[in-house]
Order: structure tokens, then C-alpha cells, then sequence
């Protein structure tokens, strides 16, 4: 990857579309634009002012100036562009054969195609965004919830930075204080004093570990989590998932043993993406197919990340209700008292009573009563009953979080050395190792190889 070259790229999803756009950077894009772009109004390109469009035309010169599309050009001057950058947009019609031969056409005229994420890595290279912002992009492209979005943008915009920032200057503050008593011990100089240093090393521990806490809830709302609903035949299982993804998908009979196979769909409940899996009701059986989708339910019942168990009100709990209670007693789960229109033979507190620390929502789907409460309960149990969306830093990323699980336990060491009065030396390597793993966040101390790694996952334009 050459930073020197003019890159380009096709920046929209392939398909057909009304818009599709050709991306062009560097510091040839202005030419490139005057080689293959024909003003509709007698202009030359060099005349056209920054951050505008301007209608007209992409044509071949090598075919006698061959119209290939009508076009809206932008034109965006450095510095104050995505890459910081000359940086030029074709607004063509969208279709992949136009964008190809656009794309094609800049390639001549001096471009070369841009590799996975490179318009990205510019703007981080050349200062625009920190390592952690440029990521933030592509979490923002990939966000499956208006809350992950949300977290995408906090990130983008430098919430996350500016607390990796401040941790990072307090440790700094800190190293300095003990690399000036090692290198100067005989000076009358008035340095902190141990009590201080451990004050403020216990402080940045703090603050790591509440970073590190809010990444179970980051890695939910950035990736989703799979929920699946067991229970035996005919309780409501199928009946729950389609109102849960608010449509008829899986069949609804009064036939036990209608559900053979699983059925997912991923939805959105309270900003967590969930993936939603519909089983198989659990119980004996001596059909070979039902059998077989009963072992796949109990497989993913022992496997999956989070359980919604329900149990039909207006029946007593067998042997299959014990297993299913069995299971929840060492799983996350919520259970559901369904059917609560019926006649009632079990009460929450007799599922309470063999489940005592599982939370237990009373529903009736047929009339959907419980329904939200249920949502309400799911939300809770995934993110906490405390969770709230606000000036808090949110780690969504796996990559912060291996850097921050560095930097604690590099914290801790320092921690104890400074209580057992260790050689200042031993305190200090362990402060630029935390500092390190700081830095890297934000991309102050990251390698090459990872900065490849990291945006070779981009989409190619962006």
C-alpha cells in the first residue's frame, strides 16, 4: 500500500440502484476527474469550487469521447475532506456494469483500485481520525440496532478516545514521576510520595475495570446474542416466536409435535440484536423425526448463550418441566408461565420454588398480555436493570478489550509492587507496558501488521 497513490473505488453496494458512487482520492484525483468528467456548463474542472456538484457527463476520449453516463461530480479539496485529501465522487446511475466501466476509466487516467479499508486508513494516517474512530466506522456501516448505532457514533465522534486519553495521560504523569526519581535520586527534588502513587494507580485501576465492565453490554449490542425458546409441546413456543418477530413464520397448530426442526430470525428487541431461535417442543417420543429434533432442541438449550423456557400454566409439571427446570438452574435464562388465560394448576412461586434465582413472567400469547413485560425482562437480563445509554464509554470492540485486560494487569502489578515497596525500576516497566496497551487503542503504539489486519476488514470503499 503506497499512501503516495491516487486510490479508487466503488463506494456503494453492488447492485442495481438509483445512485451509485465512484470514490477517487489523492493527488491526482482532480486531474483524473478532468480526464474523464465533462462539465454540462463550459468549465474546467481546476475552476470548480470545493465541496459542490456540478452536472455533467463521463466520457471515453479514447472512443471520440464516448458518453458513458450522466454524472453529479463532487469535488472535495484538501485538507478538509474524509482523508484529508483531494478527493473527487462521481454520482453516477447505479449499476454495476456503468460503475465498472467508470471505475475502469479512472484506473486509466492514473488511479489505482484502493485495497479493503484504505480511504479509512488514510484518514487515520494522516491524522483525521484515531485508530479507535477509524474502527468505529465500520462498526457504525455494520450495526444491527439504532442502540449499536448510537455506540458506533459515541465512538466516532472521540468519547472512547478521549477516556483512553486520559487514562493514558495520568499514567504518563505517573511514569514520569518514577523514571525522575530513578534517574535523578540524589537530587533535593520533591518527589510524589508512595501514598499518592498508589492513590493514583488504584484510581486508573478503577477506571479500566469500569471500562472493562460496560464490554459484556458492547459486545451484545455490537454483535447480538442468541436467545432460543424451549419448552415442551404445545406451551406456546411457536406462538411466542412469531409474535416476538412479528409474524406468522413458524406453523401454529393445537398437534403436538408440529415444530420438527428450528426455525431463527434475527430481530430487535430494546436495541439488542437476537438472534430468536423457535425449537422443537422437548419430550419423549418414538418418532424418528421428532426424535431428532428433540435432541437438536436439547443441544441448544445446553448450548445457547440465553434461554427462554416456557411452561403451560394449565398443566401440571412432569418429568420433561423438571428437565427443562434442570437446565435453567445452570443456564441464563428467563422462565415463562404461559397460557395464564386457562385454568391455572402451577403459580410462579411453584417454578420459583426449584428455580429460585430465575425470573419468571406470567403470559398469555394468544392475547398477547405479557408480552411486553417479557421484553422488558429480556432487556434486563442481557444488559442489566441499570443500563443506560449516556456519557459513558461503551467497549464494543474485542480488540479494546484484550488492550484494556493489558493494561489492568499491568495496573495491578504496579499496585503491588508500590505496596511491598518494590525497586522503583520494576514499577516503571510495568507503568510503559499499561501504557502500551493504551496506546495501541488508539493507535499510538500499534504495528503495521495490525493496522493491515484491522483494515483489510473494511468493505473496498470505504
Amino acid at each position: 500500500m503506497n499512501v503516495d497513490d491516487t486510490i479508487a473505488a466503488i463506494a456503494t453496494p453492488k447492485g442495481e440502484g438509483g445512485i451509485g458512487i465512484v470514490r477517487v482520492s489523492g493527488p491526482l484525483a482532480l486531474p483524473i476527474a478532468s480526464e474523464v468528467f465533462r462539465p454540462s456548463r463550459k468549465l474546467q474542472t481546476e475552476q470548480l469550487p470545493s465541496h459542490s456538484l456540478t452536472h455533467g457527463y463521463i466520457v471515453d476520449k479514447s472512443t471520440s469521447d464516448e458518453i458513458i453516463d450522466e454524472v453529479l461530480l463532487g469535488i472535495m479539496r484538501a485538507p478538509h475532506t474524509y482523508t484529508t485529501e483531494d478527493i473527487v465522487e462521481f454520482n453516477c446511475h447505479g449499476g454495476i456494469v456503468t460503475l465498472s466501466t467508470v471505475l475502469d476509466l479512472v484506473v486509466k487516467a492514473g488511479g489505482r483500485p484502493a485495497e479493503p479499508g484504505e480511504f479509512t486508513k488514510r484518514a487515520f494516517l494522516n491524522g483525521r481520525l484515531d485508530l479507535a474512530q477509524a474502527e468505529a466506522v465500520a462498526e457504525l456501516i455494520s450495526s444491527k440496532t439504532d442502540l449499536s448505532r448510537k455506540v458506533a457514533i459515541q465512538a466516532l465522534e472521540g468519547k472512547l478516545s478521549e477516556s483512553i486519553n486520559n487514562l493514558s495521560d495520568r499514567v504518563a504523569s505517573l511514569l514520569a514521576e518514577i523514571e525522575a526519581s530513578i534517574d535523578f535520586p540524589d537530587e533535593d527534588l520533591d518527589f510524589m510520595k508512595i501514598e499518592i502513587q498508589l492513590t493514583n494507580s488504584r484510581e486508573i485501576n478503577t477506571d479500566l475495570v469500569n471500562l472493562l465492565d460496560s464490554s459484556t453490554e458492547g459486545r451484545i449490542l455490537k454483535e447480538g446474542i442468541n436467545v432460543a425458546i424451549v419448552g415442551k409441546p404445545n406451551v406456546g413456543k411457536s406462538s411466542l416466536f412469531n409474535v416476538l418477530i412479528n409474524t406468522a413464520r413458524a406453523i401454529v397448530t393445537d398437534i403436538p409435535g408440529t415444530t420438527r426442526d428450528t426455525i431463527d430470525e434475527l430481530i430487535n428487541i430494546a436495541g439488542i440484536p437476537i438472534n430468536l431461535v423457535d425449537t422443537a417442543g422437548i419430550r419423549y417420543t418414538d418418532d424418528p423425526v421428532e426424535k431428532e429434533g428433540v435432541q437438536r432442541s436439547r443441544e441448544i438449550a445446553n448450548n445457547v448463550e440465553f434461554l427462554l423456557i416456557i411452561f403451560d400454566a394449565s398443566e401440571s409439571l412432569n418429568e420433561d418441566d423438571i428437565e427443562l427446570l434442570q437446565i435453567a438452574n445452570s443456564h441464563p435464562a428467563i422462565l415463562v408461565l404461559n397460557k395464564t388465560d386457562l385454568n391455572r394448576v402451577i403459580n410462579p412461586s411453584d417454578l420459583i420454588n426449584l428455580c429460585p434465582d430465575k425470573r419468571v413472567i406470567q403470559t398469555s400469547i394468544i392475547q398477547e398480555k405479557g408480552v411486553e413485560q417479557l421484553k422488558t425482562a429480556i432487556q434486563e437480563e442481557l444488559l442489566g436493570k441499570d443500563f443506560t445509554f449516556g456519557e459513558s464509554s461503551i467497549i464494543s470492540n474485542v480488540r479494546h478489550q484484550d488492550a484494556l485486560r493489558q493494561a489492568k494487569t499491568a495496573i495491578d502489578n504496579v499496585i503491588e509492587s508500590l505496596e511491598n515497596d518494590m525497586p522503583p525500576d520494576l514499577v516503571s516497566v510495568d507503568l510503559r507496558i499499561c501504557l502500551d496497551a493504551l496506546g495501541d487503542i488508539v493507535g499510538k503504539t500499534t504495528t503495521e501488521d495490525i493496522l493491515d489486519r484491522i483494515f483489510s476488514q473494511f468493505c473496498v470503499g470505504k
